[in-house]
């Protein structure tokens, strides 16, 4: 899969979502696009199983293109939005099975499909029972096992752990390793970092449309420093002031959040016990220290200045209708 300097305008070319974004998705892995809402993710997969065009650029999925080839892009490709798309007035069983014959799949292979991956999902003691019925993992489960009828050997998956829980979400990392590992290409947006760090082999940080960083996760932390200096104050009052005594132990500035401030260093120990000395000779209270690895999202807020989670212009979701079109 492939895409290459990829714009994408809307309002008359007055808001780009996509700026000049190149992707390039080796098979057979999990490649992650990190980003918060409105960074363009969800653009980018629009545009990768050919929802929309791009306004510039070509991309290829599975070798074909996905402006000249959409309806051969499609038979290769699933597609799970960021909300469960399934219809509520039908059973488990029946979500499925619909899936398999708008796929054109022929009745026998589609409830033969349908009942295999009940099981795989752990859903078949819920087979029968309504949609409407599940809880919200068990509809993230069948909404994935949708994507899954047909066999692709490319599935695009656009924050499917929105709004579960942290086993439900535990859960569902557990099924795409398994994807992966029999040989499914897998193309995950997301802004959980966790999740990305456990899953991706490969990253891309978008913000404001842009690519700000790529690599392995491994890769990214590595841009940071080897630890990460954490020292909690009394008082927002006494974090200021212990600012200007510890910035120059790191070669990148301090983040600070309330009575909080982190600090990469690369040599926490010893940074760690001179940030002691010079604070406790300032007459500055210490309530906490802690030495901990750097995080993806420690990259992240490196990178743009602001946290994953940080309230942005959001690009609509991929709905059910998306999902269908993609699938025809």
């Amino acid at each position: 899969m492939e895409a290459v300097n990829i714009v994408r305008t809307f309002n008359d070319g007055k808001f780009r979502a996509l700026d000049d974004v190149t992707l390039r998705v080796p098979t057979g892995q999990v490649f992650g696009l990190l980003g918060p809402n409105g960074s363009g993710k969800t653009t980018m997969v629009r545009i990768l199983s050919t929802v929309l065009n791009p306004s510039e650029g070509h991309a290829t999925v599975g070798g074909f293109d996905v402006v000249k080839q959409p309806g051969h892009v499609r038979r290769v490709i699933g597609l799970a939005g960021q909300f469960a798309a399934v219809d509520e007035n039908l059973t488990g069983f029946e979500n499925l099975r619909m899936v398999g014959f708008l796929n054109h799949m022929e009745k026998s292979r589609a409830i033969t499909r349908s009942r295999e991956l009940l099981i795989e999902f752990g859903l078949h003691e819920f087979s029968n029972k309504l949609a409407k019925t599940y809880s919200g993992g068990m509809r993230r489960r069948l909404d994935l096992a949708a994507a899954l009828v047909a066999d692709p050997p490319i599935l695009f998956l656009d924050e499917p752990t929105t709004g579960l829980d942290p086993q439900s979400r535990q859960d569902l990392w557990a099924i795409i390793e398994g994807l992966v590992e029999g040989g499914t290409t897998v193309l995950l947006t997301t802004q959980y970092l966790e999740e990305a760090d456990r899953l991706c082999k490969q990253l891309v940080v978008l913000d404001h449309g842009k690519i700000i960083a790529e690599g392995t996760s491994a890769e990214l932390k590595s841009q940071l420093g080897n630890t990460v200096l954490v020292l909690t104050f009394n008082s927002t009052t006494d974090a200021q002031r212990a600012i200007g005594l510890i910035a120059d132990l790191s070669s990148k500035p301090p983040n600070e959040e309330g009575t909080v401030l982190e600090l990469t260093v690369n040599r926490g120990p010893a940074s760690a016990a001179d940030a002691l000395r010079r604070i406790d000779a300032a007459g500055i209270i210490l309530m906490g220290l802690q030495l901990r690895e750097p995080s993806l999202d420690d990259v992240f807020l490196n990178l743009t200045g602001h946290k994953t989670d940080e309230d942005r212009l959001e690009e609509a979701p991929l709905d059910r209708r998306v999902k269908r079109t993609a699938k025809a």
